[in-house]
């Protein structure tokens, strides 16, 4: 009896036990279950999270390549446009001791602008100035001059150009409308001049500056001194052409100009320039009743310039010396009052020296003196304008002025003339103030 309780009690323990073997082996392979179930469902958020990542990493690649694009471009553009503005101011306030309406001077009918300062208190002419670079082969400029005309505003385009600034050689190239480059003052701007208004030969010659559409060619010399040859194919509309003659092709030029420095306190520069001109009933004289002009128009003029300063310190001391001489040739025709078309075949000439002189920062004085001289164009001119004068038409100039910076300048003149028909006596104060960019002076 003992020996089945035994073995009762045995088998009862290992059922038992294997009860409780098989429990926990269904309790572990539950957990197992849902562990692998775990791991599944995170490696697949896992996955996804790399999978947005990736497409967010691709996305913002994009949008900063895009952004650096847009970037670029918008510097490029603002590179692209981004013109220098400037506006420079004149203004005048002039006294004659004689009436400046009835001035002339003798042989020398002025065309074109030429002719005195207004009297008394004027504006003068107003610039308006835009240049920039094209691109990296061209620069533009653009003047727009704005004037008031018998009591009204105008705005006239005083010079519009393109340059080329890649040609190989030396060589160099403008087209549009311009200052020629003949002579040493024509291509300087009226803000630029040492005086308030240009040489008579200038203003019997040239109207005052000739500026004209057409192109200019340029070369500069690989030398060790400064030397430059150049030509201009104008379109012949201004004095002294006009009429546009040979189907636009009016006149031309020639220039050479040579330079150098005289050790470390002076420089200096010379030059010669030609202008040939067909005239196509070239007016001058009096605007409502004109002489009119048909015929060849030929300038040969010659420059002389010195600057000195003390090591080559302008800003502080320094003093110019400038000559030009002049030769007009013409041969036609003229027609005007009380004048039949008369042949016309007279050579003319002028000259002028003057002497820039700045003992300290912001103050020059100068002097200059001008003149003219002509052939008599025969007995059938007499009691014209046109007749040879009976001496040779003169000036002499004072000034003095102040410029509190190189972007303002107040200047007192004084003019003995004795070109006109009467010897005069001039007063006069003019200013210049300048704002914004505006292109570096020529020497």
């Amino acid at each position: 009896m003992r020996i089945d309780f035994l073995k009762g009690a045995i088998l009862a323990f290992l059922i038992g036990s294997s009860g409780v073997v098989f429990a926990q082996e269904s309790e572990i392979d539950l957990l197992r279950t849902e562990l692998d179930s775990l791991r599944s469902d995170y490696e697949l958020r896992i996955a996804e999270l790399e999978r947005r990542l990736a497409l967010a990493e691709q996305n913002a690649a994009v949008a900063s390549n895009v952004a650096q694009q847009a970037t670029a471009q918008i510097g490029a553009d603002s590179a692209s446009f981004n013109p220098a503005i400037g506006v420079v101011f004149t203004g005048t306030a002039w006294n004659y001791s004689g009436n400046p309406e009835d001035y002339f001077v003798q042989g020398f009918p002025y065309g074109g602008e030429a002719g005195p300062i207004s009297e008394g208190m004027a504006l003068g002419e107003t610039e308006l100035i835009f240049n920039a670079n094209v691109d990296d082969k061209f620069t533009a400029w653009l003047t727009a001059a704005l004037a008031i005309e018998d009591g009204e505003a105008v705005v006239e385009v005083e010079e519009a150009w393109v340059e080329a600034t890649a040609l190989p050689a030396g060589f160099g190239m403008k087209f549009g409308r311009f200052f020629s480059d003949i002579g040493y003052l024509n291509s300087k701007h009226l803000h630029a001049w040492d005086f308030a208004d240009q040489p008579l030969p200038y203003q019997a010659f040239l109207a005052g500056q000739l500026v004209e559409d057409g192109v200019q060619v340029r070369w500069l010399a690989p030398t060790d001194v400064f030397l430059e040859l150049g030509t201009e194919a104008l379109r012949g509309e201004q004095y002294p052409s006009a009429g546009a003659a040979n189907s636009g092709f009016g006149s031309y030029s020639l220039f050479a100009n040579i330079g150098g420095d005289l050790g470390a306190n002076s420089s200096w520069l010379a030059g010669v320039s030609y202008l040939d001109s067909t005239a196509i009933d070239r007016p001058s004289g009096d605007e409502d009743d004109p002489f009119l002009f048909t015929g060849d128009s030929r300038l040969t003029m010659a420059q002389a310039v010195w600057k000195w300063s003390p090591n080559g310190n302008w800003r502080d001391r320094n003093f110019i010396l400038q000559a030009e001489y002049m030769q007009r040739r013409e041969d036609g025709e003229y027609s005007g009052p009380e004048l039949a078309p008369t042949p016309y075949k007279v050579d003319q000439s002028g000259w002028y020296v003057q002497g820039i002189y700045q003992p300290r920062q912001r103050w020059r004085v100068g002097a200059r003196v001008d003149t003219l001289s002509s052939d008599n164009p025969g007995a059938l001119f007499d009691g014209t304008l046109l007749a040879a004068p009976a001496s040779d038409p003169r000036r002499y100039s004072l000034m003095a002025d102040w410029a509190n910076s190189e972007f303002s300048r107040l200047r007192l003149q004084f003019t003995r003339d004795e070109a006109g028909p009467d010897d005069d006596n001039q007063w006069g104060l003019q200013y210049i103030h300048s704002i914004g960019a505006h292109g570096a002076h020529s020497f």
